[in-house]
């Protein structure tokens, strides 16, 4: 995958070469004005004109300034035209290069439409200027094509820096947007399995509580399973660190009936179909596990039945249901508008990133029904 701008030079040599290039221009015309040997007074007035040029003309290159230019560029390109053609007559030649910056302004400041067309007539200008102040053709086409490069040399820079100081703020939101995807899906894995796991660890200790003074086997039997529990929470912990881990669907729902029948659960598992090793038996392996996490917080299930099957188009469905749904669940949830961070919401994001999809709701029956699918093959997606 590449990197975006990873060959873009950096933001201050880009900027760097754009005011190297501008002050060259200014200089070389301010040195044509004192070839000409000028009195004291034309000369301050030149130096006072090429620098208000000058920073017009950074006014309409600065990246940080588009906002000023969407507002009062049209102004500040007025005065900039002012100041190139006013003087002209008076300093001849050597100012007859700043042309080359209005035009430059031209293209920076105005929208392409009318830009283009201005140019054109500033380069016409240009053209006739020479013949205009009395020069031999050789100077007036030193004119016309001078201003034409200094306007397209000054514009082409201006642009390339603004794409470059475009690229940093774009990899900059790219990071961002990264981080806080990061920060998603350690939430995300971290509810998934830790919320699983503590409401295990407190079933079976409420358990081993009741047992351990009439039956201290079945007791220790319990703190035997509530250890291999918390070493499963540890090493879960440690594989959200690193970014990825793989769980099973089987083995999951042996684990989610040793949980449900601590807790008084009758529970009936058919697994009919399982889907292959990777993301997806990780994904649904997942939706159990939030499917019986949710059972035990919510409701006064007395049964509960897993059950998966694969269908003629490839998909992979898993459904869990149980009694003892409470009051207010009836009817199809809408996990679209599920809260922030919810479990639920959790697994759509799973289910929907591999093209699988998750509803839930109470069936005619009175039972609270979740119901997952998710294709048995990834779907093609692009390196970048």
């Amino acid at each position: 995958m590449r990197v975006l701008g990873g060959g873009a030079p950096p933001p201050r040599l880009a900027l760097s070469l754009v005011l190297t290039v501008e002050c060259g221009f200014v200089l070389v015309g301010f040195l044509n004005i004192l070839d000409a040997e000028p009195g004291a007074l034309v000369l301050v007035a030149s130096a006072l004109g090429f620098g208000l040029i000058f920073l017009l003309q950074l006014v309409h290159t600065a990246y940080r300034l588009r906002r000023f230019r969407e507002r009062w560029g049209k102004w500040s390109l007025a005065l900039q035209a002012l100041l190139t053609y006013l003087p002209l007559f008076a300093l001849g030649f050597g100012w007859g290069g700043m042309a080359g910056f209005l035009g430059a302004s031209v293209l920076l400041v105005l929208r392409p439409a009318v830009a283009w067309p201005l140019f054109g007539l500033v380069v016409a200008a240009a053209c006739g200027t020479g013949p205009l102040l009395g020069m031999d053709p050789v100077d007036s086409v030193y004119i016309a094509v001078s201003t034409t490069l200094t306007a397209l040399i000054v514009y082409g820079l201006s642009k390339l820096s603004q794409l470059v100081l475009e690229v940093q703020e774009a990899q900059q939101d790219f990071a961002r947007l990264a981080v806080t995807q990061e920060r998603l899906r350690f939430a995300r894995d971290l509810h998934d399995l830790l919320g699983y796991s503590l409401s295990a660890i407190t079933l079976k200790s409420e358990l081993a509580c009741r047992l351990v003074g009439g039956h201290p086997d079945r007791a220790l039997d319990e703190l035997t399973g509530i250890l291999e529990i918390s070493r499963q929470a540890l090493s879960d912990v440690r594989t959200v660190a690193r970014g990825y881990r793989e769980m099973s669907l089987a083995a999951e729902a042996v684990s989610a009936g040793s949980v449900l029948e601590a807790a008084g659960i009758q529970v009936t598992t058919e697994l009919r179909g399982e889907p292959p090793e990777g993301e997806i038996d990780t994904i649904m392996a997942t939706v159990l596990r939030e499917a019986i996490t949710n059972l035990l917080r919510h409701s006064k299930a007395e049964n509960c039945r897993i059950e998966s099957w694969t269908t003629t188009s490839e998909e992979l469905v898993l459904v869990i249901s149980n009694d003892g749904a409470q009051r207010g669940t009836s009817g199809r949830w809408d996990l679209s508008a599920a809260p922030d961070g919810s479990g639920l919401e959790n697994l759509q994001y799973r289910l929907t990133s591999i093209g699988g999809r998750l509803s839930s709701g109470v069936d005619e029956t009175g039972r609270f029904v979740l119901r997952a699918e998710a294709p048995l093959r990834l779907p093609s997606r692009d390196s970048g």
